[in-house]
């Protein structure tokens, strides 16, 4: 292995360790914020991680009659995200992943984990597992297009559907993300990342009301370690999905080499941006309502009608 490459594969390896430690953090603190805001003290930055070693600590218990879609799911979101955390350039631009960050490849990616995750709620055989899959693959329906379709529209003056090319073009031409296609491609992924990480409005990750769920209709049957890869899954995915809005609507601080002290700097940069958008976002929950289910097609289809028109603004732009 070279010097490059190995630089390259220890800068993606950071990428995927920043994730995974520090995704439960910002879970933490996402709901230390909406306790200060509400007027309680809450549990701490740490409580999630607490809570992980907790779970890792108790008995696995496997309901009678499931098969392997509902054990193998939990590993498997896991694993997919971190494939997804590996592949996007988070921190840096040079990454072993650099050329094969593909973005139809890492919505796939994001895509698999939620249909392991619905599969697995069917395969309990319970009436409310089956009904969070089926709300759960009605709400993948429409937001896997619209993030498609957003960060589509930033490729296009990229020239490349490469993560990491896209990101360069925005590090070299700053303007293009406040063009008109950059705002609505931006506010389009920022929608589709709340449906997808299942918060308000769309779905209340802290209800324990069996008819409003969606994400947590779908894991009633796990607990113990099954369950806190299931946790830890899901707040993986708020980093990284958080981790893209952050890189692709502001790229800069992120390097474009894969020199150790570059890289440390890239992922600090990152903590920070995206911790800022996890306060924003539990202090918009504070003032939002969830939305009622019927309603929330109507939302997503914004969602994709916002991506559709900076779809069209990036193509007449671009060919101007």
């Amino acid at each position: 292995m070279t010097g490059h490459t190995a630089a390259g594969a220890a800068a993606m390896c950071a990428q995927v360790v920043a994730v995974v430690a520090g995704a439960p953090l910002l879970t933490g603190l996402m709901r230390q914020v909406r306790a200060r805001m509400e007027g309680r003290a809450g549990a701490g930055v740490r409580q999630p991680w607490r809570d992980l070693r907790k779970l890792l600590r108790k008995e696995p218990i496997t309901p009678t009659g499931t098969g392997p879609a509902f054990r193998v799911a939990p590993a498997l979101l896991v694993a997919t995200t971190a494939v997804v955390a590996a592949l996007m350039p988070l921190a840096s631009t040079a990454t072993l992943a650099t050329g094969r960050s593909d973005l139809i490849l890492v919505v796939a990616l994001l895509a698999l984990g939620t249909v392991a995750l619905a599969l697995a709620g069917l395969d309990t055989g319970t009436a409310f597992g089956g009904m969070g899959a089926s709300r759960e693959m009605t709400v993948a329906a429409l937001v896997e297009p619209a993030i498609l379709l957003a960060v589509f529209a930033l490729s296009l003056p990229a020239g490349s559907t490469d993560l990491a090319a896209i990101v360069s073009g925005g590090l070299r031409d700053a303007d293009r993300l406040a063009s008109p296609s950059g705002l609505l491609a931006t506010a389009a992924l920022a929608l589709a990342v709340l449906a997808e990480t299942g918060r308000l409005p769309v779905d209340n990750p802290t209800t324990h009301l069996e008819l409003t769920m969606v994400h947590e209709a779908m894991v009633l049957e796990y607990a113990g370690p099954d369950l806190a890869l299931v946790e830890l899954g899901a707040q993986m995915r708020l980093a990284v999905l958080l981790g893209l809005l952050a890189t692709l609507a502001a790229p800069w601080g992120i390097a474009t080499t894969a020199a150790p002290l570059a890289v440390a700097l890239a992922i600090a940069l990152l903590a920070v941006k995206v911790a800022v958008l996890g306060a924003a976002l539990a202090a918009a929950e504070v003032c939002w309502a969830k939305v009622r289910l019927f309603r929330v097609p109507e939302l997503l289809a914004g969602s994709l009608l916002l991506a559709l028109l900076a779809v069209t603004a990036s193509y007449f732009l671009t060919g101007a």
